[in-house]
């Protein structure tokens, strides 16, 4: 997702840096309802009323406070749970994304935390946007500025916020500390692989990590190829065939097969209409991976 600061074309012989839209797979659901979305919406209209109630939560990562959003399943439990990472997406642009997600994990029997990461969303507040970060990087000493600036941020405060949200899910009595998972898409996929290396978790499921930027920065296939070789659990990986770019699932997968750890990597059909769609899978496409993911999870995520 470094291309969602910059982005450099190679439709031409000679690479040209150009400034590109932030596209986190969210960027035109707030302008216009994309047939993904109405998938979306249609699904959640199946599912219990109850389970599409968010309460937002707050926790502390280090010294600031950061906000995120919890679905919980109808019961006291113990339950299963997965801390869901958002991607770039600024502002409130992750809502809908939740908003999908939380209620499909809830009827699926798991407790959703959707944390925010510092600068963005509930916590935009707690720290500077990622985004804003990588494009003053950028602007001062180019793509590779750019993209060691990503890296940095991504594997410091950002994964220190994911691991804040994982250990306020273990003190809450509602959830089984040892079930659970870690999951995202985009930014958030790349997220979910470091939390694998690091977190402690059942299980990951990496949407999409990645795919805007595996090209354009090598630090940062580095960084993945490094977590998913010290992955402490199963890793799904899966991305719509349409997404931007099928290499990090593929060769993520194949770097644990290497080093014989368990994975699971599934290319699914074309989503939508556009890459932006197909990118968007992991958020909206729940009617088509739902069984997948779940399978996985209750796989790995055993009582």
């Amino acid at each position: 997702m470094l291309a969602h600061v910059v982005e450099l074309s190679e439709h031409e012989h000679q690479f040209q840096l150009h400034k590109a839209p932030i596209n986190d797979g969210l960027s035109q659901v707030d302008t216009k309802m994309t047939k993904p979305y109405f998938s979306a919406l249609f699904a959640l209209l199946l599912l219990p009323s109850v389970l599409a109630v968010a309460e937002t939560v707050t926790f502390p990562s280090g010294e600031i406070t950061l906000h995120g959003v919890l679905y919980k399943p109808e019961g006291t439990g113990p339950f299963p749970a997965v801390v869901y990472n958002h991607g770039s997406a600024p502002g409130m642009m992750s809502k809908e994304a939740f908003a999908a997600l939380g209620p499909v994990f809830a009827s699926h029997g798991w407790v959703f935390l959707g944390p925010y990461r510092r600068g963005q969303g509930l916590s935009a507040s707690a720290g500077p946007y990622i985004g804003d970060q990588i494009a003053a990087a950028e602007k001062a000493g180019g793509v590779s500025a750019a993209a060691a600036s990503m890296v940095r941020l991504l594997e410091t405060d950002h994964l220190d916020d994911q691991l804040a949200g994982l250990a306020w899910l273990r003190k809450q009595s509602f959830v089984q500390p040892n079930r659970i998972a870690v999951a995202g898409n985009s930014f958030g996929g790349i997220e979910t692989v470091l939390g694998v290396e690091r977190g402690g978790y059942c299980a990951g499921i990496d949407s999409a990590g990645g795919a805007q930027s595996w090209a354009q920065a090598p630090e940062l296939r580095s960084l993945m190829t490094r977590a998913v070789r010290n992955a402490k659990a199963p890793i799904f990986f899966f991305q719509a065939a349409n997404d931007f770019d099928l290499s990090p699932s593929k060769t993520l997968s194949a770097e644990m097969n290497e080093v014989s750890k368990t994975y699971k990597l599934k290319i699914y059909p074309t989503y939508g209409d556009s890459p932006g769609d197909g990118h968007s899978f992991g958020y909206f496409g729940s009617d088509v991976w739902a069984d997948d993911v779940f399978g996985f999870l209750n796989q790995y995520c055993t009582k």
